[in-house]
């Protein structure tokens, strides 16, 4: 189960099925699916030598060409497809598409097509974007994920998630048995409506059945709503936390110096090797490994320079064009590195982390409270961390007696943060506090040593905390070794059983949104768990921000 082979299998597929010199036209959505996980050079060496999109009409006519157009069937789009019908630029045109289309749509499209340059209509189920080979998302916005309450969903993007969980699903060939997280209404009207889809689309899942049957598990963002809101250590996760990623895109432009060619940055562990070996390396670890690169390049030019910080890293590679030259991709990753440091030391985020991380998984009331209390009273740490410590806080001491919570709150406004985040601390309570959440969040979270992880490797890159492990976790721990209970996460369809035997093939879904620090766990039992193979998604890839952005929504149902 690999969804970056999945969604490449689909990309061949169309391009090497048309033979010939060709155009490729895309909409919004199928030009982030396409671009994670193939180059522009790749589709060049296929003969495709034009790339565009649909809602471009301002192309040059070019008849001699065939076109392929991989399309999400939407309204939307479809009108688009339409207008292009009605005045084709090209010669042959081959429409693929990246989910069922109805058959109305399809005689629409037949109607309008006066040119007959219609060659070839297809289901390609590509319609999800690919990020990891064990990670999927949905791209979607996290403030159109509620519809009338905290528990029900906005219908397009319940409509859309179910679409598009379904081609997940036939990309990977798996018809899996649904089981879902009981206290969570909008992880059964998801396993609900997916399972009818399934029993609607019967031929197009009639797959071969295994011994072991696939497990899809639906699971609530709400159920853990700390891991997305601690700073991150790892580098994928680190990055997307610090700068943000988008669509395997890092927007580098605000970053103090930057040269021009480095303002945006392409990640993807597909087309980039360095960044598939140290994707999960701590901040010291990866500076270590960048060292080594330099080192090897700085050999081959002959340089004496004395490396040993992140700084003498980025001088060197100024300074030396040549080495820019002999490896771009390493530039890149150095102005990455060097910009995580310098946001490291700035933002105070080794002190802030610790607090974070004591909040998660130890038990002092006392002691987090004072903590807490003294970096909300240090004006050089941001506002958005002070929010986040009084959010974790509240989320850990919401039932014990001594708690501040509602005092938080007033401590948050005292210093200076915007009351419209400090009313997030009710919000987030109300979305996600005890009553709201199924297991203990918290347990025996204070039976783990608070022991540092050094960071090694690197002058000026010091400890971090990296105790924190994701509820998710626990589940499937459970769910592999076939213990999960049906009571708290039952099958959508009450007539079948739940296999005894430990499953083979999983994919977790995560009503809500899903974060890189989950990713990375899943990529670890990948490796670990032998004969167990794990997929995790969700409709978005949160960092802190966009949870906040999620958790504000919810101030609508409550004030």
């Amino acid at each position: 189960m690999d969804v970056i082979k999945a969604i490449q299998h689909y990309a061949d597929k169309i391009i090497n099925n048309v033979t010939g010199m060709k155009a490729l036209l895309l909409d919004t959505e199928t030009t982030s699916i396409v671009s994670l996980v193939t180059t522009q050079s790749s589709l060049l060496t296929k003969e495709c030598y034009l790339i565009d999109r649909i809602d471009n009409r301002n192309r040059d006519k070019m008849k001699h060409l065939k076109c392929i157009c991989f399309l999400r069937p939407t309204r939307e789009t479809l009108q688009y497809l339409i207008a292009e019908l009605r005045d084709p630029a090209y010669g042959d045109y081959y429409l693929f598409f990246s989910n069922t289309i109805r058959k109305a749509d399809i005689e629409r499209l037949a109607e309008v097509d006066e040119h007959e340059v219609i060659r070839e209509v297809q289901e390609y189920f590509g319609d999800y974007l690919a990020i990891n080979p064990d990670l999927f998302s949905f791209g979607q916005d996290p403030r159109q994920l509620f519809g009338t309450s905290i528990s029900t969903w906005q219908p397009d993007t319940l409509e859309q998630t179910v679409s598009q969980l379904s081609a997940v699903l036939l990309s990977l060939k798996k018809k899996p048995l649904i089981r879902y997280q009981r206290a969570s209404a909008m992880a059964r009207t998801l396993a609900e409506e997916l399972q009818r889809t399934i029993q609607q689309e019967g031929q197009l899942f009639d797959f071969k059945r295994p011994d072991t049957p696939p497990i899809l598990l639906i699971l609530d963002r709400r159920n853990d709503p700390v891991t997305p809101l601690l700073t991150q250590w790892t580098y994928q996760a680190m990055v997307h936390e610090l700068i943000g990623i988008h669509h395997g895109r890092v927007d580098m432009s605000n970053v103090p110096e930057i040269k021009h060619e480095l303002k945006e940055i392409v990640l993807s562990p597909d087309q980039d090797p360095f960044f598939k070996k140290s994707m999960y390396l701590n901040l010291g670890d990866l500076g270590a490994t960048i060292k080594q690169y330099v080192d090897e390049y700085q050999t081959k030019t002959k340089s004496n320079m004395n490396i040993e910080t992140i700084a003498d890293m980025k001088r060197f590679v100024e300074e030396y064009p040549e080495f820019r030259k002999l490896s771009s991709n390493v530039s890149k990753h150095v102005a990455l590195v060097s910009e995580l440091s310098r946001r490291v030391a700035q933002d105070h985020l080794l002190e802030i982390s610790e607090v974070e991380q004591s909040l998660a998984c130890n038990g002092n009331h006392g002691s987090d409270l004072e903590n807490v209390q003294r970096l909300l009273a240090n004006p050089r740490v941001d506002e958005d961390a002070k929010l986040r410590l009084g959010l974790l806080y509240a989320l850990k001491y919401e039932t014990t007696g001594a708690s501040r919570i509602t005092a938080m709150a007033d401590s948050l406004d005292s210093v200076g943060v915007d009351e419209r985040k400090s009313t997030l601390i009710p919000s987030l309570l109300h979305y996600a506090g005890e009553n709201q959440r199924q297991g203990d969040l918290f347990s025996n979270q204070s039976l783990l040593s608070r022991g540092k992880s050094a960071l090694k490797g690197l002058k000026g890159v010091e400890n971090v905390y990296t105790q924190h492990t994701p509820f998710l976790a626990d589940i499937l721990d459970s769910l592999i070794k076939a213990r999960l209970k049906e009571a708290d996460y039952p099958l959508i369809n009450g007539n079948l059983q739940i296999p005894r035997e430990r499953p083979q093939d999983i994919i977790v879904f995560i009503c809500g949104g899903a974060t890189f620090e989950e990713a990375r766990y899943i990529s670890q039992l990948n490796e670990s768990a032998p004969g167990v193979r794990i997929v995790l998604g969700g409709n978005c890839v949160h960092n802190s921000r966009s949870f906040l952005e999620q958790v504000e929504q919810v101030n609508r149902f409550i004030f």
